[in-house]
């Protein structure tokens, strides 16, 4: 089998590519820029607006691993029609090139953190109504619902994994996205970490291994279901997060709290990923303490 993986340059991206070429796939990577020195990838350097740098990095393709976002939660609102313009349409024209270079399955990469909204229930289940409250959760949810329709038009097979808050080795510490690779890096270099709010805000973090092994596993499913929650299953706040850094690090951490809240976020999200354990037989294995270790020591060898 060979694989398209769209932003395999990225954070998760990388970790994909090289499950992939350790399973014995054969793997094309596109990106607009890409330095991995991985041998044994094709390379297509393009953007993701652009019909054919995509095409031929589709073609030959049994499985599109679409990863590809061009905004972040935390952006998207100041521009909708970008995200829109860049995302949606770039999306519906990456499933059209799919029907074309005869790509059988696409699997897309969505927010569980983002296209609920606020919750009505916690543990959030894939049923639960979605009424994202950022321009990014409305966008990730306008192309599950391309993915639905190309699926019932034309027979498009689609896997759609909605994941939490992931982290791990090769995470940016200077993004807006990231709060455990942002707080680690900052406390490393003994920076003062601003905290929005009180620090009370709960949010679900999974580490990147474990996200690769859902993405592998649904790339083998057969099964009738086409959307699964990614996470841990259990929720931290800030302080929370904050306390295991201190614990990992072994120091205090210089922190002030601006007391001001985001519009774009909601108070807690934490996902049910009882449909995943039950169909991919998949579960969490990395422990969030092992998980900010691991990252910690990986940081430390970088800054």
């Amino acid at each position: 089998m060979k694989c398209a993986v769209l932003g395999s340059d990225g954070f998760i991206g990388s970790h994909l590519t090289e499950a992939l070429l350790a399973k014995g796939y054969d793997v094309k990577c596109f990106d607009k820029t890409i330095r991995s020195k991985i041998p044994r990838i094709e390379k297509i350097e393009g953007n993701f607006l652009d019909e054919e740098s995509l095409r031929q990095a589709l073609r030959g393709c049994d499985t599109c691993f679409h990863l590809i976002s061009t905004t972040l939660p935390s952006s998207s609102n100041e521009s909708p029609i970008f995200d829109v313009q860049t995302n949606v349409i770039g999306t519906i024209r990456l499933l059209e090139l799919c029907l074309e270079e005869n790509v059988q399955k696409v699997i897309f990469i969505s927010s569980g953190g983002t296209v609920y909204g606020m919750p009505l229930e916690i543990p959030i289940k894939e049923s639960h109504p979605t009424n994202p409250i950022c321009s990014y959760g409305i966008t990730k949810l306008t192309c599950e619902k391309y993915l639905s329709l190309f699926h019932h038009l034309y027979g498009l097979e689609y896997r759609i994994l909605r994941v939490a808050n992931a982290f791990g080795e090769r995470q940016k510490t200077n993004s807006a996205q990231g709060a455990i690779a942002v707080f680690l890096a900052k406390a490393l270099r003994d920076e003062e970490i601003e905290i929005w709010g009180d620090g009370s805000t709960v949010r679900d973090y999974i580490h990147v291994d474990d996200v690769i092994d859902a993405f592998l596993r649904v790339m083998a499913y057969e099964g009738e279901q086409k959307i699964f929650n990614i996470g841990s299953g259990n929720g931290r706040s800030l302080n929370e997060v904050l306390d295991t850094i201190e614990k990992v690090l072994a120091k205090r951490i210089k922190k002030i709290y601006t007391g001001k809240k985001r519009r774009l976020d909601v108070p807690i999200n934490v996902l049910s990923i009882e449909l995943a354990k039950r169909e991919l037989m998949w579960s969490p294995k990395v422990e969030f303490d092992e998980g900010v270790e691991r990252f910690a020591k990986w940081l430390k060898e970088r800054l």
